[in-house]
Parts: structure tokens; sequence; C-alpha cells
């Protein structure tokens, strides 16, 4: 994959990660470029993204958007996986394996299987205790609304409602902690799962409003997909994501957008047969943006299943 190599060249090279070439150096880019150059083999340049995120830590816990906004702390968990999963034992370039196995039930365990480095040991403590300290403002069911406004998940910023994204995210990083069977990591999981439309996908963050369904989008729905693998899907739901996934993208489908897509599929055996086209030719893309986030979705999608978000997601954790 010369497309991928070449996204993983350019990562590799810079010294701080971005949004795009003329943007500050920011905690999302830099967490998915520390698991992107992790799961390649590439360890050192990935040390250097995993102590920047460090180094962007508040006491209270949280990462927060750069290293001199420490609030809002959504990109949390974003830095908790790249401290979990971009350790050796779960790439796949170091472990030859085609399965990264996530074995672990508690955070401890986690440590101890995982993590060598005794910071990144105590800043995802401390990341796992706020991310446990917060929660997106519930309200009472209204008929104008779609959605069950009652369940608990994780929001963009505190004192907000709940949203598809950030719980998302924030349930991959607890079942990387060995959190899976947390009562808050169970309640957002049947969050994502009523935030799916019907209609297949789901949308940033509602479902019906004044009696109108609305559209859904690619990257939540993504996003949602990698955190509810393996989970039943009495509602069928799931189905219709995956389903909604593979009938839209596809060559004018956007570099992130398409990443969070094909790793969505992925965390269901599925794989379009065109994928590896559409990244190339969004990879180019984002090299003349000079974007880190998107190269490091892409290298990520890349990997199918030997990716280790799609890999935890899919592995069910011990008992």
């Amino acid at each position: 994959m010369d497309y991928a190599a070449s996204a993983l060249d350019f990562l590799e090279s810079q010294s701080s990660w971005r949004y795009h070439r003329d943007s500050a150096a920011a905690s999302e880019p830099t967490a998915f470029v520390a698991l992107a150059l992790a799961a390649y083999g590439r360890s050192k340049a990935s040390v250097r993204a995993r102590d920047w995120l460090v180094s962007a830590q508040a006491p209270d816990g949280q990462v927060g958007i750069r290293q001199d906004e420490s609030s809002p702390g959504w990109p949390t968990p974003l830095a908790v996986l790249a401290w979990i999963l971009s350790d050796e034992a779960h790439s796949p370039a170091r472990s030859g394996s085609t399965a990264i196995t996530v074995t672990t039930n508690t955070v401890a365990g986690a440590i101890a299987r995982g993590i060598s480095d005794i910071s990144y040991q105590e800043s995802t403590r401390r990341a796992v205790d706020w991310m446990l300290s917060i929660a997106g403002e519930t309200s009472e069911r209204q008929p104008y609304t779609g959605h069950d406004t009652t369940l608990l998940g994780w929001p963009w910023v505190v004192g907000t409602h709940s949203w598809v994204e950030p719980t998302a995210m924030s349930v991959l990083a607890l079942r990387a902690t060995g959190h899976g069977d947390h009562p808050r990591t169970r309640e957002a999981v049947r969050l994502l799962v009523d935030r799916l439309l019907t209609t297949g996908g789901c949308n940033y963050g509602n479902t019906i409003v004044l009696g109108q369904t609305l559209l859904p989008h690619v990257e939540p729905t993504g996003v949602t997909l990698l955190a509810l693998a393996g989970e039943p899907d009495s509602t069928g739901r799931i189905r219709q994501a995956v389903s909604y996934l593979e009938s839209t993208l596809g060559p004018t489908t956007t570099p992130a957008s398409l990443a969070y897509g094909l790793l969505g599929l992925a965390a269901h055996g599925r794989v379009p047969s065109q994928a590896s086209v559409w990244m190339a030719a969004c990879t180019a893309q984002s090299l003349r943006r000079g974007s880190s986030l998107e190269l490091a979705l892409l290298a990520l999608a890349a990997l199918e299943g030997d990716c280790p978000l799609v890999s935890l997601s899919a592995v069910p954790e011990a008992a």
C-alpha cells in the first residue's frame, strides 16, 4: 500500500500534528497519529506523539483540544486510546499477528499487560477517572424529540447534552481500559443504538426533531459502528447502519468520512472492493493539505481488521 507508506512518511517527518498545514498542533490528530505510527511499527515517532498528549493533560485528568486549551476535554478518550493501543503489545507490525487480542479487564490489568511507560499509566488512570466523573445532561422525554433524552452518554462540552461521537469514543476508551462492563459503558451502548436511525446510519446527535427524521452522516455512523461492534442487534438498526455505509461510501467521499466509514465497516467484517482505490485518491488530497488527522485515519483504515481500533471492538474481553 504505497499510499499508506506515503502518509506514514509524512506523519513521521512532522514535529507536531495538526488538522491542516496552517493550523496549530492539536490533540485529536496527535492521538490518531500515535495510533497509526505504532500500528505500522514506527514506534519512536509514536512515542513523541504520546508524550505530546501527556504534556497536554490538565491536572484533573482531561486532555483539551490543544496544549494551551485544557477544556473542553472531549479529546480525552482519544488520548487514552493512544496511550493504551499504541503500545508495542498492540502493534500488528511488532506482533506479526493479524488479530490484536485485548485481554484486559481492569485498568490495572491493561497497564500491567500493555503500557510499559509509567507516565502513560498515571495519565491513563487520571483520564479515565475524569471521563467517569462527567456525563451529558439529560431531560424528560418530549413528544417532538425522537431519541431517549434520559440516557447518559458523553458531551462535547461539559454541561450540554450527550452526542454520538464523544460517546462512541468514550465507549472505545473504556473498553480498552477494561471497563467494557461498567454501567456507564453499557448505558452508553444503549444510547448509541437508540440514536441510530431506523432508515439507516445516524445523525450527529438526534434522530427525529419536530416530526422530521434527520439525515444520516458518514462520519458519526462510522464511529458509532466501531463502538457497537460485537454488540447484539435486536433492533436491526446496526445492520441498517452497515447497509447505509455500504451504499454511501464511494470515490467522492471526503478523506476523514471515508476513513471513519471504512473503519466502521471493518469492525463488522465488511470491506468494499474499491476501498484501496478511494483511499489512495484521498491520501493524495490530504498530503496536499498537510492534514495529519486525515492521513492518520486513512492509514488506520488501510489496516482493515488489523487496525487496533477495529480489533478492540471485535474481540470480546476476557472474563
